[in-house]
């Protein structure tokens, strides 16, 4: 096999849920085909990779050093933020239509076993926010996983000593060991609009 086929195989195995066997019909695929769109392909994640970086408000992706959201000021207006644990939860809230707030991205959740506390979630950056005392309510919209409702809870405390008015997490909706970004809109939207309050010992009441 040609060294940069096997280069191009390995590459595509990077990708969730992509094995040796889909790598390799894709890259043949690629090859016999579509190498014009694979070029631009290439192009296009070449630039992604260079151009997009983190939004210093929020932490989402963007393009420029705020993005389109939180250059918004109609999104301060309800003094509502949402935590979220990926990017990609922010795009199904949004495509949900029903919340209007602002956002802040963990990008991860808490895991001292992988060695992610705190600084790794930008958790300094989220208690600065909190300390402005324009946040009337703070959504907690992490993963209903151990480490999710962990890193919820972790983020309540963090929000007490604020006096935050409202501190509350999305109804349970959503799957136990599922993620935001997967399950579909209907329930998405209920999980929002049924959220709980949530104290900061980290229960539902």
């Amino acid at each position: 096999m040609s060294a940069q086929l096997e280069r191009l195989i390995q590459a595509l195995q990077l990708q969730p849920g992509v094995g040796p066997r889909a790598a390799t019909r894709i890259a043949y695929y690629l090859l016999d085909q579509r190498r014009e769109e694979a070029k631009q392909l290439g192009q296009v994640l070449c630039e992604a990779m260079d151009k997009i970086k983190l939004c210093q408000c929020c932490r989402n992706y963007s393009d420029e050093e705020r993005c389109e959201i939180c250059k918004n000021p109609k999104r301060f207006e309800s003094g509502q933020l949402c935590v979220v644990e990926s990017p990609s939860d922010v795009a199904a809230i949004e495509q949900s239509n029903h919340y209007f707030g602002r956002y802040f991205v963990l990008h991860g959740h808490l895991s001292p076993i992988d060695g992610v506390g705190a600084a790794e979630l930008g958790l300094q950056q989220l208690d600065q926010i909190f300390a402005t005392g324009t946040i009337k309510e703070l959504i907690l919209a992490t993963n209903p996983t151990i480490e999710g409702d962990a890193t919820a809870t972790f983020i309540a405390n963090l929000a007490a000593k604020y006096k935050i008015p409202e501190v509350t997490k999305i109804a349970s909706g959503v799957p136990l060991g599922g993620a935001v970004d997967t399950i579909d809109p209907k329930t998405l939207i209920s999980s929002l609009m049924n959220r709980r309050p949530l104290s900061a010992s980290g229960s539902v009441v």
